[in-house]
Order: C-alpha cells, then structure tokens, then sequence
C-alpha cells in the first residue's frame, strides 16, 4: 500500500519513489509530542510528524488504536497526497494534524479492509553494520556516528557493546 509506493509530482511530473524507513516517537528525540515517520523520497529523507494526541483521540472515539503498522500507513498516505496535489515543496518534515491522522487512519483501514490486512513493514537487514542505520533527525547537525568519530565497518574501540566511548 503507503510502506513503499511511486507518486507523481504534480508540478514537475517527476515520479517520486517513497519508501517507509522508520518510525521515532520524537519525545525524546526532538522534544515533540510526535510521532515521526521516515520515508527515503528517491533516497531524499523526509519525515511525517504525527501529533500522538491523535492515538488518545483515536481511541476515545471508536476504542481502536493506531498501531505501528497503521501510523506508516496513514502517513504514506498523506505524503503521496502531497506529492500529488502539489503540496510537497521538498521539506524534510510536514507535520499533520489530529483530525488529518484520523482521516488517513480511516481511509487506510478501509482500503485494506480490516488491519489484519495491512502489509508488514519491511524488516531491517540484522547484518547491516549499525553506521548503516545511523540518521540525522531535522535539526540535528550531525549524526551519532559523525559525533563519536566512528564509521562504517569501524570497531569501537576500548568499550563495551553498548556502552559509548569516551570523549576525550
């Protein structure tokens, strides 16, 4: 469905290939009360920030909650939207409203039929070297590894697994 999709740039008429990368609840991240979805755009991050107000006001209306799976979904959804209406400037985040999370919810369940029929999200590749993974959040100047000084295929040196090395 949305986890991995072509749309047309309404403007440039240029096809956009979109594919779901990840999911952060941005508490913590960027000090939001969103949720963020992450969609490489041809290999161009861009991130859908869903209020997480909307999972409490989902589910004090019909008793039913968004779950990963969903909210990937709904923000795929609303980004092909963009994409096709002319909405989509190249901002690396857009951010949707409660009511517009609950309207891609709806329409997502309804074109799958039930939940139980929403794809699964890709799983990431367990061999793939954590710098693979590594992303910069909007924002960020630079990404863990880039601050740690580490790179691809880079031991970490005189730490334990987990534990981050110590700067100087």
């Amino acid at each position: 469905m949305y986890e991995d999709f072509v749309a047309t740039d309404r403007w440039t008429e240029e096809p956009l290939h979109c594919v779901w990368k990840g999911t952060v609840v941005a508490i913590a991240t960027r000090h939001a009360d969103a949720t963020d979805i992450r969609f490489a755009v041809n290999d161009r991050p861009l991130w859908i920030a869903m209020p997480n107000t909307a999972w409490i006001e989902q589910k004090r209306r019909n008793g039913k909650v968004i779950t990963d799976y969903l909210a990937a979904q709904a923000a795929g959804r609303y980004l092909k939207g963009a994409i096709e209406s002319g909405y989509d400037n190249g901002r690396e985040m857009y951010t949707m409203s409660v009511e517009e999370v609950l309207e891609h919810v709806a329409a997502v369940v309804k074109e799958a039929g039930n939940v139980a029929a929403l794809p699964t999200l890709p799983v990431i590749n367990a061999d793939a070297h954590p710098a693979e993974m590594d992303f910069k959040l909007p924002g960020e100047p630079e990404t863990a590894f880039q601050t740690e000084g580490l790179g691809a295929g880079r031991a970490n040196p005189g730490n334990s697994p987990g534990v981050p090395p110590q700067r100087p």
